[in-house]
């Protein structure tokens, strides 16, 4: 099986995480789902080689765990730091720097508290990291980008858009 391949049957998984992740209101259950696609996703980028994609996401699996635990500013900032420290050792054109302003912002999307930011933050995020992917060529990058940002959206709706019902509804 050749890595292009493996690369984008993992990214199919990575999918699914996606899929549920914003179904869920507690940001706990929607991080861990992050955490498991991420994982998947920083293999995929460094079995095609994209070195600052693999080191981000890598680095968004830590991140996310430790944002399971604290929401302190600081850790943020930490990851922000660590965040251009990979970007600058593995830098390879526009693809690492739209990947590096999109894990900037999901960064401070992770250590926000509370849902709505979080989703807000990683609607623009998500969107950087489409573009990303198309400019890499992989084609289940795009559409695990595409859901995740549809699901997102549909969270979203479900839980701050979409009409409540009051009492002479019901």
């Amino acid at each position: 099986m050749s890595a292009f391949l493996l690369s984008q049957i993992l990214m199919g998984i990575a999918v699914c995480f996606d899929l549920v992740s914003f179904q869920f209101k507690e940001k706990k259950n929607i991080i861990k789902c992050f955490i498991c696609a991420v994982i998947l996703i920083s293999i995929h980028f460094a079995l095609l080689e994209q070195w600052t994609g693999a080191g981000l996401m890598a680095l968004a699996a830590l991140r996310y765990f430790t944002s399971l635990y604290t929401s302190s500013k600081k850790m943020a900032l930490l990851f922000c730091i660590s965040t251009l420290v990979i970007t600058f050792f593995t830098y390879a054109g526009l693809a690492s720097i739209i990947s590096c302003v999109a894990a900037l912002i999901q960064t401070v999307a992770t250590f926000s508290n509370n849902d709505k930011r979080l989703r807000q933050l990683m609607i623009m995020g998500t969107s950087l990291w489409l573009t990303h992917n198309i400019i890499i060529g992989s084609p289940t990058a795009v559409l695990l980008e595409a859901v995740f940002l549809s699901s997102n959206f549909i969270g979203y709706y479900r839980y701050y858009l979409k009409p409540a019902k009051t009492a002479e509804q019901m």
